[in-house]
């Protein structure tokens, strides 16, 4: 079993209008040092598999497929085997 700690945020240069409204508030609570904030996804997915090399090839086409647009977003993962 296989843990996948999956992170997706919106590529450089696309617009994060939300992330412009949490720096907004930040900075309106006196964070005067935020210069920027982008908002994301987390995900964790339990996968069976037999190898890392099996489950890194399934979060991948996962990510590609439904949890990541990959038009406007990038994606990393971090695999943690599980007991």
């Amino acid at each position: 079993m296989w843990r996948a700690k999956i992170f997706v945020t919106l590529r450089e240069g696309v617009l994060d209008p939300q992330g412009q409204a949490v720096r907004s508030g930040l900075m309106s609570q006196g964070f005067k040092a935020v210069s920027d904030v982008r908002i994301g996804k987390y995900m964790e997915v339990t996968v069976e598999a037999t190898s890392i090399d099996e489950v890194s090839a399934m979060v991948r086409a996962m990510c590609e497929r439904l949890l990541a647009n990959p038009v406007m977003e990038d994606y990393h993962f971090i695999l943690e085997e599980v007991q």
